[in-house]
């Protein structure tokens, strides 16, 4: 199993750490050779949204890397104190500047080489009153046909996007789940 080892010094002291298995523990922690303070290692959570205007996606173009210039879902990474869902209206209000109506999970992606989980909202758009924020070029409305396929920033973006199109042509939605490696 592929571990970080990128905590150096304790958190809690400064003083230097080593990877090494804790008592009652199955993994190497970074642990603090002066103080003794076990340092876990958690997957970063990205949280976002798929809104939809009738038959249309709503997609932004990065304006930061990485992946500058690709399209994407309005998405980031979840904050302390907020749950998956206020994460994900943030970061559509943030990012596309564009409000919505959660409609439910719709996609959990495990993106294991980089330790992030991906959490999709389906979301209604409330209008089509949107702007691009700081971390993004633009934003535009894509039907199934125009999206830039080949210009998509990331897999669990391509993904979420094909599961999607095919649900809505079988009328039916269902939370995909998936593991990209």
């Amino acid at each position: 199993m592929f571990q970080l080892r990128s905590i150096k010094h304790c958190k809690a002291c400064g003083s230097p750490t080593v990877y090494s298995v804790p008592a009652d523990d199955s993994l190497e922690r970074a642990t603090c050779t002066a103080c003794g303070t076990v340092h876990y290692e958690n997957p970063l959570n990205v949280v976002g949204t798929l809104p939809v205007w009738n038959d249309q996606v709503l997609l932004c173009r990065r304006n930061i890397e990485p992946r500058y210039g690709l399209w994407t879902l309005p998405a980031g990474f979840m904050e302390l104190s907020e749950t998956t869902e206020e994460g994900a209206v943030r970061e559509t209000t943030e990012e596309a500047g564009a409000r919505v109506e959660l409609q439910g999970l719709y996609s959990l992606l495990n993106v294991v080489h980089v330790s992030q989980v991906h959490f999709f909202y389906r979301a209604r758009l409330l209008d089509t009153d949107f702007a691009p924020g700081p971390e993004t070029i633009e934003t535009r409305l894509f039907s199934e046909a125009d999206v830039p396929w080949d210009e998509l920033a990331f897999r669990t973006v391509r993904e979420t996007l094909k599961h999607y199109f095919a649900d809505r042509r079988r009328g039916q939605y269902e939370l995909l789940c998936a593991d990209i490696r």
